[in-house]
């Protein structure tokens, strides 16, 4: 081997043995928190009071459960919430202009700020019936879990901190975002970043099972395509192009497409709607798609292949009866950024870190959740999971057993302290932003 080459091998060995070290020196850290944190009398009993207080957690669960929040009409959940984060001890609880619920609990001045949410919002529309039910220990009702529980425990964490005056040294905010499912596109996490532009970390309350770390934001972009067409008598005015015809030739198309596995990239014609009459040849016509990755190269490339789809079957249509009455508009209707929060950060040696503290074994997922808009934009985040055995998301049949559901917000409330830090006894595992953005 050349003494250039051996020099270079040199180098890299090197460079491997810092990052060896590096993360090393982190879990350390990391641990030496943990410990002070752990040992610290008032986090005992306020862990304690958590698993004590299990039943209330509860009940309020199903009470908030009953107060229906669909897409876009958040405002009654709101209510409620912003009055109950002010008896909970965040006096100065309001709601934005968003329509966010949030209440800052401060530090010492000295940390940095951490904010920690949990989304009113629910996928099922105006009208639903959320009355909660229960069978065979289980209780069933649309929204009991998803996130319906998150809410319940971030109230879990403050009580237990007001009760024993665990200070933090960095400021908290907690807060109840709207916008998270659906069509609401992030609405309520973006406006929370616009307004506090300095907020050092975020982790959101979301997901149904304990040890499920969501580090990965899969991003993406729906649309929905209009198909316009001059329309008329399925005999009498046949020979002109039809809308539903030409959305069927875009939907194979994309049913054709292929997409790599790692990333993770998906896709799907999820609506379909159109036409006045089954002897009428279609004069509108319109679908909903929906692209996601894990990656936001991948999704880009994936938004290029589809949209050019739906135009060359509109065009195909026009084509095939030798005309021209065929248009199509596409309309971007979600926008979703894709992040990564990387695994050797120290928000994630937290989440994990707390999870071990509590007997529970940490896995690494990718998700769609509050969080992307924070790792879109480089801020540490991580999106961790509620307590109890949750069932069914996002179906008629949502259904919720509180089986070790103190779990939840036992690990939410060592998070916090672990990153915004535990006065007098653990400084701040998350770093305050310098002017910039920069760390």
């Amino acid at each position: 081997m050349l003494a250039s080459e051996m020099k270079a091998v040199s180098r890299w060995i090197a460079a491997l043995g810092g990052i060896g070290l590096a993360a090393a020196a982190l879990a350390q850290d990391v641990d030496q928190a943990f410990h002070s944190i752990l040992s610290a009398p008032a986090v005992i009993k306020a862990l304690a009071d958590i698993r004590a207080d299990d039943a209330r957690t509860f009940e309020e669960q199903k009470t908030l459960t009953e107060i229906p929040s669909p897409p876009f009409k958040e405002q009654a959940r709101a209510a409620y919430y912003v009055k109950r984060l002010r008896e909970v001890g965040l006096s100065d609880a309001y709601i934005d202009r968003e329509g966010n619920v949030i209440g800052a609990r401060k530090g010492r001045g000295s940390g940095p700020k951490l904010a920690i949410s949990a989304h009113l919002d629910t996928v099922f529309p105006e009208g639903t019936d959320v009355t909660v039910k229960e069978k065979d220990g289980r209780y069933y009702a649309p929204g009991i879990g998803d996130d319906t529980r998150g809410l319940v425990e971030l109230l879990a964490v403050l009580r237990a901190m007001g009760a024993n005056a665990l200070s933090t040294v960095g400021d908290v905010l907690f807060v109840g975002t709207v916008g998270e499912e659906e069509l609401g596109d992030l609405r309520g996490v973006k406006a929370l970043f616009r307004d506090h532009p300095d907020i050092d970390g975020f982790i959101s309350l979301d997901g149904d099972r304990i040890g499920r770390i969501v580090s990965r934001a899969t991003g993406s972009h729906r649309y929905e395509a209009i198909f316009k067409g001059p329309g008329g008598h399925s005999f009498g005015a046949f020979g002109l192009p039809s809308a539903i015809h030409a959305m069927g030739r875009a939907i194979a198309k994309i049913s054709e497409v292929r997409t790599p596995s790692s990333p993770k990239t998906t896709f799907t014609v999820g609506i379909v709607r159109g036409g006045t009459s089954v002897n009428a040849i279609a004069g509108d016509a319109r679908m909903g798609i929906d692209m996601r990755s894990d990656s936001m190269d991948e999704l880009l490339k994936l938004e290029k292949t589809i949209l050019a789809h739906v135009r060359d079957a509109a065009a195909e249509e026009n084509r095939r009866w030798n005309a021209d009455g065929i248009t199509v508009e596409l309309k971007l209707i979600g926008d979703r950024p894709a992040g990564r929060t990387p695994e050797d950060s120290k928000i994630v040696h937290v989440a994990r870190r707390s999870l071990r503290a509590l007997g529970q074994q940490a896995t690494l997922d990718s998700a769609s959740t509050d969080s992307n808009l924070a790792m879109s934009l480089g801020i540490p985040a991580v999106t961790i999971s509620h307590g109890g055995d949750h069932q069914a998301m996002h179906s008629l049949n949502e259904s919720y057993k509180p089986t070790d559901a103190w779990l939840g917000p036992q690990n939410a409330l060592l998070v916090v302290l672990g990153l915004a830090g535990l006065d007098g006894v653990s400084p701040p595992l998350l770093e305050a932003r310098k002017p910039g953005g920069s760390r």
